[in-house]
């Protein structure tokens, strides 16, 4: 889908395809699960964890950041990157209401070896 279609879209589904988009590379999944656990660290914490080289993990902090996933200080020659509670609650309430109503409209009598709707 190109850049100029996101208008047909109200800015929720915009938002959240966003952060969706932004999530789904493996790397940035880790980073978010070290972020996690560690609640919060410096960019040289995740080079040690993770298999990748320092500017490709620049990139995908850059990515999650600009997404709103993560959030990034200076402190003196290091960046401290943690979690943006923001972009978390989004995609939370996001999957918490996709899953109420696809258990609300999921139907009984629909056999998955069947062609059905």
């Amino acid at each position: 889908m190109g850049a100029s279609k996101t208008e047909h879209f109200t800015e929720y589904q915009n938002q959240i395809a966003l952060l969706a988009k932004a999530m789904g590379h493996p790397a940035r999944i880790a980073i978010l699960e070290f972020l996690l656990k560690s609640k919060s660290c410096i960019c040289g914490d995740i080079v040690n964890e993770l298999p990748l080289a320092q500017p490709t993990i620049s990139q995908h902090l850059k990515e999650l950041k600009n997404a709103g996933l993560i959030k990034g200080n200076i402190e003196g020659n290091a960046i401290c990157y943690c979690i943006n509670e923001e972009g978390f609650e989004k995609i939370k309430t996001f999957f918490e209401t996709l899953t109420s109503k696809s258990n609300s409209n999921l139907s009984s009598e629909c056999n998955p070896n069947e062609t059905c709707c």
